[in-house]
């Protein structure tokens, strides 16, 4: 965490947001925007794909590699939902996928370095969950509500049960961090320990959604028109 490879993928994260927002007028074309649209789903469709091929490869597959991570989960149907263009979805994408991603991109939880495949896919899929959200706000200006963002938690909690019930069955799994914080550093170490930071990051997640809410109104505001 915060050495040269990390800052490098977080630089390269923000320069890939900043040329789809930039890029946002030329996605909105029906051409550009299917693309880009399925382009992006591919790839992230590919990123796990090539993750649990690793697994595979390597002779490691097993309960941990089931894709029951938030940002594994959130990948998924950010590649759903770009690919068909599920609106129901979107909110899930926005609020979710940045929030999980984010957080990755802040404090990565690798235990291998650049040039190892890990890296490479760690920050890509990462980077791509965000750039769904982004490309979601500014080229389809999509404009979350209080709704949508309270509806988002209610999809946080449903998204854990599965990955609470393998965590349990396996003893072994720590699916969205639920059984333990994570052995390297990461912001769940400013909180309590386990399970009452559980209780805990029910207020983060609730006031995160919320900044995002905030954030989206700022663009709908700075954008100047109305979005849907």
């Amino acid at each position: 965490m915060f050495s040269v490879q990390h800052m490098a993928a977080v630089v390269f994260a923000i320069l890939v947001f900043a040329a789809i927002a930039l890029s946002r007028k030329r996605l909105r074309g029906e051409r550009g925007g299917r693309i880009f649209r399925f382009g992006l789903a591919g790839l992230l469709v590919a990123c796990e794909i090539a993750l649990q091929t690793s697994y595979v490869l390597e002779g490691s597959w097993g309960a941990g590699s089931l894709p029951f991570q938030l940002c594994s989960l959130t990948l998924l149907l950010s590649a759903a939902g770009l690919a068909f263009q599920i609106r129901g979805l979107y909110s899930i994408i926005y609020f979710l996928g940045t929030l999980g991603a984010l957080q990755a991109l802040a404090t990565p939880n690798l235990d291998v370095a650049f040039p190892h495949f890990r890296y490479f896919h760690f920050f890509i899929a990462h980077i791509g969950i965000i750039s769904s959200a982004v490309y979601l706000m500014t080229v389809e200006k999509y404009r979350p509500t209080l709704r949508s963002a309270f509806g988002a938690w209610i999809w946080l909690h449903a998204l854990a049960i599965p990955a609470a019930i393998v965590n349990l069955a396996t003893g072994t799994t720590n699916f969205m961090f639920l059984a333990r914080k994570p052995a390297t550093a990461s912001m769940l170490d400013l909180l309590a320990p386990w399970p009452w930071y559980l209780l805990q990051l029910e207020a983060v997640a609730v006031l995160l959604c919320l900044i995002l809410y905030g954030v989206s109104q700022c663009v709908y505001w700075i954008n100047g028109r109305k979005t849907t």
